[in-house]
């Protein structure tokens, strides 16, 4: 249960939505009070909303809980560095880099963290340490942080804000203005299929999310506008001119890097387009050209995965997806999207038929990053791969050889041994494909009725009076069984519903004779002192029991018994009192004398 309102508040927290998802991971943690991914997960969410106060909570709560997982570490930086205490977010990062020296994400969180810790206090305005901190914490433009060119714009801006107005055509500004204003800027459009946004979860399904801080946050703030006085940043700008900041000086590889990462940005947008007008071909052209323009981006070749595997050129859509992991675990990408392309190439593999590899792929899958969607097809996966080694091993002339060897050994009383012969022969000839199997199961029950394997023995009746309610024998192992369990009236019952089918069954009407004697010789204290306290025990249990015990007009009744002999024959003749003392005796409740 746990697991699966973790499921939901991953599911919630990669939809960005936050408070949905901390109640999901708090109702969670009521059940799972020691699993210290359930802290990490709402402090991650918490953070998100700016709740720094009980994120830094949650995260202490999960380092408490695993002091040498490295990620509650970086959840608790993370806390630390929203409530701007940079000296404790730098401990917090350098003790979980001492657990886990070569995490490339929380070393940048440190150096954030450091530079915040040693600039000078700086001002705020639309460019300002919140805005930007916004821009890192949100789901659709946490991406936009490791964008050198976004970055060169940011701090242009942070010197010059009313150079605004020539980046309002970009749409990364469009979404980061989007994101730090509230509003809703037009032209913006999100990825098709790995959008920002699905990257939110890591091992354990944990929701994963990047640190909370931005890479490029220290040279946002030595840029802020400066304050008079007391009066907003807003004001001041309206009291003196801007004073022009310095340009970001890029070396020439780097400016032709960044160029083809926009244009392969762009290709991606166009391919996705492509793709979900169904024009496969132009889509995965689309994506060569991204690809050959800039190998950084892992969902580059996801999104061609999905356009082979709309084709149907599964075989294709698997290479795609191992060069994506691949390339993921070299440049340390998200959990999530790692986890995205093992799925993906999962269910290529469903499509080939190889199961057994699409089981095991699953599984990776769910390792980096749990969501319910993957869960949903490795359980399918493993349903349907279950169902074909079943059909391949059906057999029915190796059924039927495992039952005359099943009936030679109980003949000769080596039940043990005749139980397993019968459950081999019915894995050989399953009841899909066997008329007979009910008589497979009225022998197991046959056998474990021999071994005193009482429950298992009435497992194997029920199903055997399921699959064939017109065969009487079932109904007959069934009774014996429930009679040894001292069961008396739900074996009565049960030779009564076979008689229903043969009314002059011998055996069944000998059946229902011994539960009448067992019964009328519990009524009358002619069992063991242990027989009846046993048989009290057991009815006590039986709400029908509980109920008649506890009606007020019942428990006058017994004390009329007891004091007023008239009285009771005239309750006896009530059809419904008279029932409830019958079930009162045979219980061994009360006894009659």
């Amino acid at each position: 249960m746990a697991d699966a309102l973790k499921a939901k508040g991953n599911a919630a927290f990669s939809s960005g939505n936050y408070e949905e998802a901390i109640k999901f991971f708090s109702e969670a943690i009521e059940l799972d009070p020691s699993n210290h991914v359930l802290y990490s997960n709402r402090s991650a969410a918490e953070a998100s909303l700016q709740q720094y106060s009980k994120a830094l909570k949650d995260a202490k709560k999960c380092v408490e809980l695993k002091p040498d997982w490295a990620k509650g570490y970086s959840r608790l930086g993370a806390a630390y560095y929203g409530l701007q205490e940079w000296e404790e977010a730098v401990k917090a990062y350098e003790d979980g880099l001492h657990i886990d020296p070569n995490n490339q994400q929380m070393q940048s969180a440190l150096n954030d963290a450091m530079s915040a810790k040693n600039r000078p206090p700086a001002g705020g305005g639309l460019f300002g340490p919140d805005a930007l901190m916004r821009l890192a914490m949100d789901s659709r433009t946490r991406h936009l942080m490791d964008d050198k060119e976004f970055q060169g714009m940011l701090q242009g801006l942070m010197a010059n804000p009313s150079m605004i107005g020539a980046h309002l055509n970009d749409p990364r500004m469009q979404l980061a203005l989007e994101v730090m204003l509230g509003l809703k800027v037009a032209g913006n459009k999100g990825d098709v299929f790995d959008g920002a946004a699905d990257a939110a979860a890591a091992e354990e399904g944990e929701a994963q999310s990047r640190p909370q801080q931005p890479a490029a946050a220290a040279a946002a703030s030595k840029a802020a506008e400066p304050q008079q006085g007391g009066s907003s940043s807003s004001k001041a700008a309206e009291q003196q001119p801007a004073q022009p900041g310095p340009e970001v000086e890029m070396s020439e590889e780097d400016a032709a890097a960044a160029a083809n990462k926009k244009e392969a940005l762009a290709l991606k947008a166009q391919g996705n387009e492509l793709y979900k007008a169904r024009k496969f071909d132009e889509a995965i052209e689309a994506y060569n050209k991204a690809l050959e323009l800039y190998d950084g981006d892992v969902s580059f070749l996801t999104n061609r995965a999905a356009v082979h595997f709309e084709k149907g050129d599964y075989e294709a859509a698997i290479k795609d997806c191992d060069t994506a992991v691949e390339k993921g675990r070299e440049l340390r990408a998200d959990y999530a999207l790692i986890a995205r392309a093992l799925a993906r190439k999962g269910t290529a593999l469903v499509k080939l038929g190889r199961l057994e590899e699409a089981v095991g792929v699953f599984n990776k899958s769910l390792t980096e990053h749990r969501t319910a969607d993957t869960l949903k097809k490795l359980n399918e996966a493993e349903k349907t791969l279950k169902e074909q080694k079943e059909a391949a091993y059906v057999d029915m002339e190796a059924s039927t050889k495992e039952k005359d060897l099943g009936n030679a050994a109980f003949k000769e009383a080596r039940y043990p041994e005749a139980v397993a012969h019968y459950n081999e022969a019915l894995k050989r000839g399953p009841p899909k494909v066997n008329p007979e199997a009910h008589k497979l199961y009225s022998n197991l029950a046959a056998c474990y009725t021999k071994l005193g394997a009482y429950p298992e023995g009435l497992k194997a009746a029920d199903r055997c009076v399921e699959l064939a309610p017109d065969f009487v024998k079932g109904y007959s192992r069934k009774g014996a069984l429930q009679f040894f369990m001292k069961e008396y009236e739900k074996a009565m019952a049960t030779y009564e519903a076979g008689l229903l089918h043969e009314p002059d069954n011998a055996e069944l009407k000998e059946g229902i004779m011994r539960c009448l004697q067992a019964i009328d010789r519990i009524a009358h204290g002619d069992a063991s002192e242990e027989e009846i306290k046993d048989r009290q025990a057991r009815a006590m249990a039986d709400p029908d029991v509980q109920n008649i015990l506890m009606d007020p007009i019942m428990r006058q009744v017994l004390d009329d018994f007891q004091t007023d002999p008239r009285a009771a024959r005239h309750h006896l003749q009530n059809p419904e009192i008279h029932r409830k003392i019958s079930k009162l005796v045979s219980a061994g409740i009360i006894q009659l004398r």
